[in-house]
């Protein structure tokens, strides 16, 4: 499974949870450090961090950002994307090769 998924955490955070000048990229980083820290395949944009795994371990992940958000604000905004495609591995760079290669062949 591909998993695509922004997390962002929004109102004031309690009491000596966060440091008093972090920003939303702090938030963002803490999460993005335990989707690399978990060895499963992932990248990174402006929008989203897309993790490739099993349901189990990829839910997992996100559980645990999702959590490290939430040290942030008093609420996490969490939005998922999936594709679930049983029996498929290395999606996560297969599916842009194949882009590039239909737009080199002009197709």
């Amino acid at each position: 499974m591909l998993l695509a998924f922004s997390v962002a955490p929004s109102g004031a955070p309690s009491e000596g949870s966060r440091p008093t000048d972090a920003s939303v990229h702090d938030a963002v980083a803490a999460a993005v450090k335990i989707v690399r820290e978990s060895g499963l395949p992932n990248t990174t944009d402006s929008m989203f961090t897309t993790i490739e795994g099993e349901w189990d371990e990829v839910f997992d992940v996100v559980k645990r950002a999702t959590e490290a958000v939430g040290r942030y604000g008093s609420r996490v905004s969490l939005v998922i994307k999936a594709d679930i495609r049983p029996g498929y591995t290395g999606e996560l760079t297969a599916k842009v090769d194949r882009l590039e290669e239909a737009l080199a062949d002009g197709s």
